[in-house]
């Protein structure tokens, strides 16, 4: 296919696809309570050592096939290519994840629309608010995810030039404009001063095993990896970029951001007597809009610049999830790109709407699993089972499979002759698998030492 990213393209709409909710309610936590800039420097050590090896491996799969991930297991592989070729479809896990992370996006929109108008007093009435969204409101609930799903699907059916990398030239600039904007009004806060420090001052005696363990398993799911995401977008990636370099740019990217967002979260937390070990969605949707309530009516306009930023992030992120399938049904089954976007979209709201009810009192029982909602099993299959065995099958299909020739020759411009041979031979064949199979059977909770 002709319709390639640019360089700068490349960089933002890999960049957008790392940059995600994590980075607003996951990240920070994780690095104000495991030692700061400590936890930050182990991460960076672990991306390094880990992620970014297998990072690397999805890209060389992309670039060597300029092809669907199906096909790009299937060109690649010397022999058993009708076997390899399933390995490919690990592209459905994206789409298991789009389908909650959709339902996300959706609750996102309402509170960026409900917080310029009004925000909670007390935890007690903006918790009520958040579980009446997931548990009563199905009619709101699935309104916005409607939209924003349609949104996502409407980028990805305009293609990679006209649709993703316009979508993230000036969403990726405005996501961090709007962080500066935010971040200039916390430092007038006198809880910037506490933020920083939780973020950023280095406590290396808050490092133990879990820090490890947390730093791993944050290096592996903020890249994107396992989902065949990096090697779609690698596929379309224009010739000569620098890949060391880009990929660089990207984890820079994603980390910069997290901690812009980690400031100005914490900086209210911090200001207002909110708790700084929350996270998740209590952490953004609960605590945060009562602490934007105290600003009186600069906290509305904050919470709508929170909520839209965030909206922005969760947005790159999604469309990301969507390319693979589509690409491959263009690139294989020669489907038109908006019959291809038109499938998926059709398949991924059923799963979404499955989501909502999976919350929704009337139905959950209906939609859950061994005591899990739909939600839930959604994430779980995906989080711990599906995304770390497609991270090992691509560190083996490019440590082994793969000619080695075709590798060095795409790589070992950009990394030099001991630099590949350490990737290769070292970190790519056997310290990243080992890695992964750790994150694997800690998020299956059966590693106890």
């Amino acid at each position: 296919m002709n319709d390639k990213f640019s360089k700068i393209g490349f960089i933002l709409a890999v960049a957008g696809s790392a940059v995600g909710l994590g980075n607003a309610w996951k990240f920070p936590t994780l690095v104000g309570t495991n030692g700061g800039s400590a936890f930050i420097l182990l991460y960076l050590l672990l991306t390094l050592l880990v992620s970014f090896v297998i990072f690397l491996a999805e890209i060389v799969i992309g670039r060597l096939s300029e092809s669907d991930p199906v096909r790009a297991f299937e060109k690649l592989a010397p022999s058993y290519k009708g076997a390899w070729k399933y390995a490919g479809f690990f592209m459905i896990s994206a789409l298991l994840i789009y389908a909650f992370y959709s339902v996300v996006m959706g609750w996102i929109l309402k509170y960026v629309v409900s917080s310029a108008l009004y925000l909670p007093k007390s935890i007690d009435e903006s918790g009520a608010a958040f579980n009446a969204l997931l548990g009563s409101d199905f009619l709101s609930a699935a309104i916005c995810f409607t939209i924003a799903s349609a949104f996502c699907f409407f980028i990805v059916s305009k293609g990679v030039k006209s649709g993703i990398e316009r979508l993230n030239v000036w969403m990726m600039p405005a996501l961090f404009i709007l962080l500066v904007l935010m971040l200039i009004y916390a430092a007038s806060f006198d809880g910037f001063g506490r933020s920083a420090k939780f973020l950023l001052v280095p406590d290396f005696s808050k490092l133990n095993k879990d820090s490890v363990l947390s730093a791993l398993g944050l290096a592996f799911f903020t890249l994107s990896l396992g989902v065949t995401t990096i090697m779609t977008y690698a596929a379309s990636l224009p010739a000569r970029t620098n890949i060391l370099t880009s990929s660089i740019n990207i984890v820079c990217i994603n980390v910069l951001i997290g901690v812009m967002m980690g400031l100005i979260v914490f900086t209210f937390i911090f200001e207002f007597g909110g708790d700084p070990k929350a996270q998740g969605p209590g952490l953004v949707f609960v605590s945060l809009v009562v602490l934007f309530s105290k600003l009186g009516a600069i906290g509305n306009i904050l919470a709508f610049l929170f909520f839209t930023s965030l909206l922005f992030a969760a947005i790159t992120s999604a469309i990301s999830m969507l390319e693979p399938a589509i690409y491959y049904l263009v690139n294989s089954r020669k489907l038109s790109r908006k019959c291809a976007s038109l499938l998926v979209f059709a398949v991924t709201y059923v799963l979404g709407i499955c989501c909502i009810l999976g919350y929704y009192g009337g139905t959950s029982e209906y939609f859950s699993l061994g005591g899990k909602s739909f939600f839930d099993v959604l994430d779980y299959l995906t989080s711990n089972i599906l995304m770390p065995l497609s991270g090992i099958i691509v560190a083996i299909f490019v440590g082994f499979a793969i000619k080695k020739r075709a590798v060095e020759i795409l790589l070992r411009p950009y990394m030099g002759r001991m630099g590949f041979k350490l990737w290769y031979f070292v970190l790519l064949r056997f310290v990243a698998p080992a890695a992964i199979v750790v994150i694997a059977l800690n998020q299956l909770k059966i590693l106890n030492f």
